[in-house]
């Protein structure tokens, strides 16, 4: 009896695993969809900090605003990539 059980289990785990490969082929597409959406507002972050050291501020005021930019640009980034809003419209 175990035998069967375990076939059925790994059945199951291969039937789990053909549905999971799905949303892998289009997860590459909605990868690159949140890279074009993305980019935009990381270079306009990043070209902020650029200026704030290019014009003689202290280079801690240009640090101090990089995280809250990357934080947003990898926030923005899982949105796009999940199709987190798709499910809300």
């Amino acid at each position: 009896m175990d035998a069967p059980s375990s076939t059925s289990t790994s059945d199951a785990s291969a039937g789990d695993a053909a549905p999971g490969q799905l949303p892998e082929d289009t997860g590459g597409k909605n990868r690159k969809r949140a890279a074009l959406a993305t980019a935009p507002f990381l270079a306009l972050g990043l070209a902020d900090v650029v200026l704030i050291l290019l014009q003689g501020l202290e280079p801690l005021w240009g640090f101090a605003i990089l995280p809250p930019i990357l934080f947003c640009s990898v926030l923005t980034w899982i949105v796009f990539s999940t199709d987190f809003l798709d499910d809300r419209t």
